[in-house]
Parts: structure tokens; C-alpha cells; sequence
């Protein structure tokens, strides 16, 4: 394996490592916040894998991230759910690779719904029922290691 090519696997594995040290908060805010540091290692690698629509849809769980974690009702209502799914949908349409691009914009439009329940068992069920398997394939299609892991692991807690 090349340096370069070393560096963007562990680029992930911070990603991974933050993602999983996010669940182990009770408060979803904190949860977010953490999450949000997780999803910026995650589109930058992605993105240095060359899977540009799963990169771009990470950085909308950026924001995503922020607006839960926020203690302002706007970032945290039902319109902003709206417009982030929508900008998913515009991530899908502008970032287009083939079918493989439904997959994480599928997977994070409803993690997306399953955080704005702000009910942390429902977005967890979402995480695990939709949002995981979606990722598996879309980053064994990309050879994402730490998306691998990250996902498999989720499945099994």
C-alpha cells in the first residue's frame, strides 16, 4: 500500500474512531457534536477515494451534525429536516456516478429524518436498519476500509 494511500485509510479510521466515541454519550446534542468532527474525516476521505457523491453527502451531515447540536429551534425543526433531505436529493442530481450515488444519499436522508425525531432509540433504528447497510455496500463498492468497519460494527451493537 502506498503512503498516499495509507493516509486515506487512516484518514477514515479517525472518522471511524470519533464515530464510535460518539455513542457513548446519552445527550443527543454531544452525540451530534461529536458526530460532527466524525463526518468531517469521512468526506475527506471519501473524497480522496474518489466517491464524490458519498464525500458531498457527508458534508451535509456536517451541517446536519450542527443544526442538532444546536440550541437554536430553527437548526432543530421539521423545515430544516426538509431542506436537508433536499440538498441530498440536489447532491444525488448534481454528483451522479450511476446507481451506486442512491446509496449514500438514501442512507443519510434517513439518518437525517431518524435525528430530527430527536428520540435517540429512533435514530439509532434508523442508523441500523437503513443508514448501516446502505454504507456497507456504498463503501465496499469504494474501498472504504473504515466505512466498513464503522458500519459492520454499528450493525452488531
Amino acid at each position: 500500500m502506498s503512503g498516499k494511500a495509507f493516509l486515506i485509510q487512516a484518514i477514515g479510521f479517525l472518522g471511524t474512531g470519533l464515530f464510535f466515541l460518539s455513542y457513548q454519550f446519552k445527550d443527543s446534542k454531544t452525540l451530534f457534536r461529536v458526530q460532527f468532527f466524525s463526518y468531517l474525516c469521512y468526506t475527506v476521505h471519501l473524497i480522496a477515494l474518489g466517491a464524490v457523491t458519498g464525500g458531498v453527502s457527508y458534508l451535509i451531515n456536517l451541517l446536519r451534525s450542527f443544526c442538532l447540536g444546536s440550541d437554536r429551534p430553527f437548526l432543530r425543526s421539521r423545515r430544516m429536516c426538509a431542506m436537508l433531505c433536499a440538498a441530498q436529493l440536489c447532491t444525488l442530481l448534481f454528483t451522479w456516478a450511476g446507481p451506486l450515488s442512491l446509496l449514500p444519499v438514501a442512507a443519510n436522508i434517513a439518518s437525517t429524518l431518524g435525528g430530527y425525531t430527536h428520540d435517540p432509540k429512533k435514530i439509532r433504528l434508523a442508523g441500523m436498519l437503513v443508514n448501516s447497510p446502505l454504507w456497507i455496500l456504498y463503501d465496499l463498492a469504494v474501498g472504504s476500509w473504515a466505512g466498513i468497519l464503522d458500519e459492520a460494527v454499528s450493525e452488531l451493537s
